[in-house]
């Protein structure tokens, strides 16, 4: 049966990805990005994110089946925190009431296993709070310090993962029959990580900080083939999950540490 999605980050990386994926499966797709989207929008604006559902609810006629939420930035900078906090939650929170009316509502966001690398506590603190001034001027003064405005896209990624957690169980989404979930990848070969991968020694860098022994570097339909699937009526139980799709990082890293 075919469905309406809503996919941010449509004009590239794993979102052009999961966007080709569903219209080659039927469905009808609303893709939200900067430039060669079905709608324009600047997910670093509060004013552009309500503009947003404005504007998905008229071209959708007032309802949709799913949210996939992919748009982020990598940069050591505020606006990382602006996207990729902010503009998740809002792009979640906002188009949630469009999915009322489906017999089959979803909604699924993208993480990263950067959410398991050392973060700022104050700028995750300011991010779960609700509190984006400060969110960004934090993320301001780490910028200012190389080594410390490392800290800002973990931090970004770690706070979205506690947000799906501590939302997904509540009466807004669960109670609503609205499975929420996120996806957190490993190294992705999009054109955000290209720049990283150039070299030899760049990917032996990047190898050993995000070891991915199964399969190595994926590239973005992997990611695309698990949000679809996240977001389809086949998802009926997954509530407030994590999935790490990144060949065996999670593993390395954490271990058995959760149990």
């Amino acid at each position: 049966m075919a469905r309406t999605y809503v996919v941010t980050g449509s004009a590239s990386g794993i979102g052009r990805a999961t966007a080709d994926l569903l219209r080659s499966q039927g469905h009808t797709v609303i893709g939200i990005d900067l430039h060669d989207a079905d709608l324009t929008v600047d997910l670093t604006s509060p004013a552009d994110r309500a503009l947003m559902v404005d504007m998905v609810a008229e071209r959708s006629g007032g309802g949709i089946d799913a949210i996939i939420a992919v748009a982020g930035l990598a940069s050591p900078t505020p606006a990382t925190v602006a996207v990729n906090y902010f503009g998740m939650v809002a792009t979640l929170t906002g188009l949630r009431p469009l999915l009322l009316d489906s017999q089959d509502p979803r909604a699924v966001g993208v993480s990263s296993m950067a959410s398991l690398f050392p973060g700022d506590q104050a700028l995750i603190d300011a991010m779960l709070d609700g509190e984006e001034d400060a969110a960004l001027a934090s993320a301001g003064e780490l910028a200012a310090d190389p080594q410390l405005g490392q800290l800002i896209y973990g931090s970004t990624k770690a706070a979205f993962c506690r947000w799906i957690r501590r939302h997904a169980a509540t009466p807004e989404w669960a109670g609503e029959s609205i499975p929420l979930n996120a996806v957190a990848p490993g190294v992705i070969l999009t054109p955000m990580v290209e720049p990283l991968l150039e070299t030899e020694e760049g990917r032996a860098q990047i190898a050993q900080a995000v070891p991915m022994p199964l399969g190595g570097f994926a590239e973005p339909i992997v990611v695309a083939r698990l949000l679809a699937w996240l977001a389809s009526e086949d998802n009926t139980h997954l509530c407030g999950q994590v999935v790490f799709v990144d060949g065996g990082s999670d593993v390395v890293i954490r271990g058995d540490s959760v149990w």
